[in-house]
């Protein structure tokens, strides 16, 4: 018995040690962490609309909100990736441009995969890869060029997109087919913003306690003008059959609007602002654990969902038609088998399966030319 619990017990140790060692950057994982379950209630559970003056609805807060804090967070596990507060630069440069290329390609793949289950559910991974692609050239800039170029282009994408998304082009086939496979949903000339704001984020150094409060109180103030500047509560109506200035000049999920980019992004930043505090010097480990586990694992848990989405409608229902799904309260069932799965192979095995695949793929880019210190940033590797 002692020969098999030995070596059990080492890879159990070690496995936490990766989760909790000072060169992992708890409070990202447990950010991802909440992002996963965000997604999952709003993918699973009927919610309406959001009201902030009405606490019955607010389990709506998830709506849109989730999806853009996996793209802020796509761009801070991209700057952990490519040397945290030190941009790589020469021949790494080159290598770790390579190897986000590769990641990319992999994500577009597996994303168009996904969106063969013809799962009712806009499938994100076709706008990480172009993201991820379009944030190559600001890969060496410092923290504050990247804050400006992030609120520049919501700036200027957003009247933009909201201008693209009233075209009828977008009902004909040719217009469908497209949006899927460019995931028009999180439209990328918009979200790009999110990844450059997580980017900055990144390489302004988030051990900093000063860095995770200025972002919890500057992604505080950025939400609250949002929210409070946008006409009435959150509606679910289709901003292309609503007057322009309307359509931009709103918070409202999914919407592309202006204040939508200032209020949901600023919720994000303030979201991975509170998440680095709350995990600041290793506090409560146990406690946050188990959404760490699946804050480790983002890319494995979001394709399991849909999976598992397109099996058990299938061959419960018939269909994966979106409200016969949800009609089945699948939420608590899918969460709690995520969340045990995610803690389990974290512990006994190590890397999520898909995040290792996703390195080992990537792995022809060759290790980018770093220090000792950047070696331990990227244990955060690059993870939607």
């Amino acid at each position: 018995m002692r020969t098999v619990t030995a070596p059990l017990r080492r890879r159990i140790a070690q496995n936490w040690q990766r989760l909790n060692g000072p060169g992992r950057v708890a409070g990202v994982d447990l950010a991802r962490g909440l992002a996963v379950l965000g997604m999952l209630a709003a993918h699973l559970l009927w919610l309406g609309s959001l009201s902030w003056t009405e606490p019955s609805t607010w389990g709506s807060v998830v709506t849109g909100r989730s999806s853009i804090l996996f793209a802020t967070l796509a761009g801070v596990s991209l700057g952990l990736s490519t040397g945290g507060p030190t941009p790589p630069n020469g021949a790494g440069l080159g290598r770790a441009r390579l190897k986000v290329v590769i990641r990319a390609l992999v994500i577009w793949l597996l994303g168009v995969l996904l969106i063969s289950f013809d799962v009712p559910a806009a499938i994100i991974l076709p706008t990480y890869a172009i993201i991820f692609v379009l944030a190559l050239p600001l890969l060496t800039q410092r923290a504050s060029r990247l804050f400006l170029a992030a609120a520049t282009v919501a700036l200027v994408a957003s009247p933009l997109v909201v201008w693209a998304n009233a075209s009828p082009w977008w009902e004909s086939y040719e217009g469908w087919l497209t949006g899927h496979y460019i995931g028009w949903n999180y439209p990328f000339p918009l979200w790009v913003a999110f990844t450059l704001a997580g980017l900055g984020l990144a390489r302004a150094g988030m051990w900093s306690q000063r860095v995770q409060w200025a972002a919890l109180g500057l992604g505080t103030l950025l939400a609250v003008a949002g929210y409070s500047l946008s006409p009435g509560a959150e509606s679910s109506e289709e901003s292309a059959d609503r007057p322009f200035l309307a359509a931009w000049w709103t918070a409202d999920p999914h919407s592309s609007g202006v204040l939508e980019a200032i209020g949901s992004g600023g919720f994000a930043i303030a979201a991975i602002g509170l998440c680095l505090l709350l995990c600041a010097g290793g506090r409560w480990p146990w406690l946050t654990f188990p959404l760490r586990a699946v804050g480790s694992m983002p890319l494995t848990a979001y394709v399991l969902q849909i999976v598992v989405w397109a099996a058990a409608s299938t061959m419960l229902l018939g269909s994966a038609h979106e409200h016969a799904f949800r009609d089945l309260d699948p939420f608590l069932p899918i969460t709690i088998t995520t969340v045990v799965l995610s803690v389990a192979w974290s512990l006994l095995v190590g890397q999520g399966p898909l995040e290792a695949a996703l390195g080992r793929l990537s792995s022809v880019g060759g290790p980018p030319a770093s220090s000792g210190a950047n070696a331990q940033q990227r244990q955060n590797t690059l993870e939607p």
